[in-house]
């Protein structure tokens, strides 16, 4: 597996598509860290924007088994809760969770974080910053009881989002069966993938 913490910037699209495939399969697993992602859209190159390579991301995204999914929320840290770089996701894991390490969902433990990755989290969840404890308080409540229905971390994508909105959210989300919810969660990791992507090629801050 490439390793993510070493993969360098990529200035654009014609520098990308310029990688060694295992350089582009780390920038691409910085932005979605399932492998199965990562090697279909290196292997997909040359692309001729970023809309092209946006584009095969999201499908390759929304085209992901499960066990894919599952090793992408891997690298996501709850929400309200940093990213440790370098380290496993903080927070301990719910009480009664479903599922602990094995061959088949080799996310858990958590992956490590590359300083990228981590910087990212933290931009990306910026609109806890501000929020107050009890706010906070509720989130990780939620983040448990997330856990202990569906099994894994609630993910959103929380770019512009209040700590607020993303606990209304959340709330809703709780009412969801798993189909519905799987759905959600490739929606949600797809709009993920596709700003970290931009990121990754220098198109946005």
């Amino acid at each position: 597996m490439p390793n993510v913490n070493s993969a360098p910037p990529v200035p654009g699209p014609a520098a990308f598509n310029a990688l060694g495939a295992e350089e582009a399969e780390a920038g691409l697993l910085a932005c979605c860290a399932s492998r199965a992602f990562a090697r279909q859209v290196a292997a997909l190159r040359p692309y001729r924007d970023l809309d092209r390579l946006a584009e095969a991301a999201e499908a390759a995204v929304l085209a992901l088994d499960w066990s894919g999914v599952r090793e992408a929320l891997a690298a996501h840290p709850r929400i309200g809760e940093p990213p440790r770089e370098n380290g496993p996701a903080a927070g301990p894991e719910p009480p009664g969770h479903p599922e602990g390490p094995s061959e088949e969902h080799p996310e858990r433990p958590r992956e490590r974080h590359s300083a990228r990755e981590a910087a990212w989290s933290r931009g990306e969840q910026a609109g806890v910053d501000t929020a107050g404890r009890e706010v906070l308080d509720r989130l990780a409540e939620g983040n448990l009881a997330y856990e202990r229905r569906f099994g894994h971390v609630y993910l959103i994508c929380a770019t512009g989002l209040s700590a607020e909105e993303m606990l209304a959210r959340l709330t809703e989300r709780l009412g969801n069966d798993e189909d519905t919810e799987r759905d959600v969660v490739r929606t949600e990791l797809a709009k993920i993938t596709r700003l970290r992507l931009a990121k990754l090629l220098g198109a946005a801050p």
